[in-house]
C-alpha cells in the first residue's frame, strides 16, 4: 500500500503501520495533521489537555460522597477505591484501583461534573481508569499516555467509519465495547506493543461485549452504566493480557466490528437507549426509580 495517513479499515491501518514502521498512535497523529492542517505541536498539546480533563474526573469522581438528583449513584467509587488499598482485595489492589477508577468518572457524570466522552459520555470512565492506573501503577510518563489516546482515536477511527458508539444505534455494546476496544489497544501501545497486538487487544475486548444491550433504568446514564464502566475497565486489562501473552482471536478487528454493526441493527429498539427493556423495565427497577414505571 502506499504512503499514506487515510484508512478506514483494520486491515488498512495495519497495513500503513507495517509499511511506514510506525504505531497507530503515529498514525493517528499524521491522520489529524492531515485533516486538521494543525501543527503536530498543537495537537499533542490539545490531547494532553484532554488526558489530563479525564484524569481530573477520576479525582473528582472519587471525592463524591453524597447521593446524584437521582439516587442512583454517589459514593461508590470510593468504597471501591477503600477496598483496593484494604490489603485483602480479591483482585489484587491495581485491579480493584482500575474498577474504582471507572466508576469515579461516571459517577461524577452524573453530578455534572466535566468528563471527556470517551467515545460517549455513558462510556466515558474506561479509557481514563486504564490509563490513568498505568500512569499511578507502572510510572508510564504523561506524554506517553496523552501518546496512547492518540492509539485509542486511530482504533476508534475503525469504529466511526464501519459502525456506530451510540447506544441509540448499536445498544451498549457500542458504548462500552467500543469504549473497552480502545482502551485495550491504547494500552497495548502506552507498554511497547505493536500494532498487531494492540488490533488484537482491542479485538478481544470487542467480541466479548457483543450482544451489550443498552436498557438505563429510568433513562438516567447511572445503572447500570456506572458499574459497567468499572467492570469494563478491568475487561480492558484482560483483553489487552491476552494479546500480550499471543493468544489470537482468531478473528479481525474489522469483523468484529462489522459483527458489532450486525447485530446494533438487528437489536429491538427497546433494547437501544429507550428505557422500554431489559434492566430497565424490570420489578425492582420499576419499584426505585418512578420514570419507568409507565413501561412496566
Amino acid at each position: 500500500m502506499p504512503s499514506t495517513c487515510d484508512y478506514k479499515t483494520a486491515a488498512e491501518l495495519l497495513a500503513i503501520c507495517e509499511s511506514e514502521k510506525i504505531s497507530i498512535a503515529e498514525l493517528a497523529i499524521r491522520r489529524e495533521i492531515a485533516i486538521s492542517g494543525s501543527q503536530r505541536e498543537e495537537i499533542f498539546g490539545k490531547m494532553r489537555t484532554l488526558y489530563r480533563t479525564m484524569r481530573d474526573s477520576v479525582k473528582r469522581g472519587l471525592e463524591i460522597s453524597n447521593a446524584s438528583a437521582s439516587g442512583l449513584s454517589g459514593g461508590d467509587a470510593r468504597k471501591i477505591l477503600d477496598y483496593a488499598g484494604s490489603g485483602n482485595s480479591l483482585l489484587g489492589a491495581d485491579l480493584t484501583r482500575l474498577a474504582a477508577y471507572g466508576y469515579a468518572v461516571l459517577e461524577n457524570n452524573a453530578q455534572f461534573g466535566k468528563i471527556v466522552a470517551t467515545p460517549t459520555a455513558g462510556s466515558s470512565g474506561i479509557v481514563p481508569a486504564c490509563l490513568t492506573v498505568l500512569e499511578e501503577t507502572r510510572g508510564i510518563s504523561e506524554d506517553a499516555l496523552t501518546t496512547a489516546l492518540f492509539t485509542a482515536s486511530g482504533v476508534g477511527v475503525l469504529i466511526a467509519a464501519n459502525a456506530f458508539f451510540a447506544g441509540a444505534q448499536g445498544g451498549c455494546q457500542a458504548e462500552v465495547g467500543s469504549a473497552s476496544a480502545i482502551a485495550a489497544a491504547a494500552v497495548v501501545e502506552a507498554l511497547g506493543g505493536s500494532p498487531q497486538t494492540a488490533c488484537a487487544a482491542g479485538t478481544f475486548a470487542l467480541i466479548n461485549t457483543l450482544g451489550l444491550v443498552c436498557d438505563p433504568i429510568g433513562g438516567f446514564v447511572e445503572v447500570p452504566c456506572v458499574s459497567r464502566n468499572g467492570m469494563f475497565a478491568v475487561h480492558s486489562y484482560l483483553a489487552a493480557t491476552l494479546a500480550f501473552v499471543g493468544i489470537s482471536p482468531r478473528v479481525t478487528l474489522d469483523d468484529a466490528i462489522f459483527a458489532m454493526r450486525d447485530i446494533g441493527r438487528r437489536m429491538p429498539a427497546e433494547l437501544r437507549e429507550t428505557s422500554k427493556g431489559g434492566l430497565a423495565i424490570s420489578p425492582s427497577a420499576c419499584a426505585r426509580c418512578p420514570t419507568t414505571k409507565s413501561h412496566h
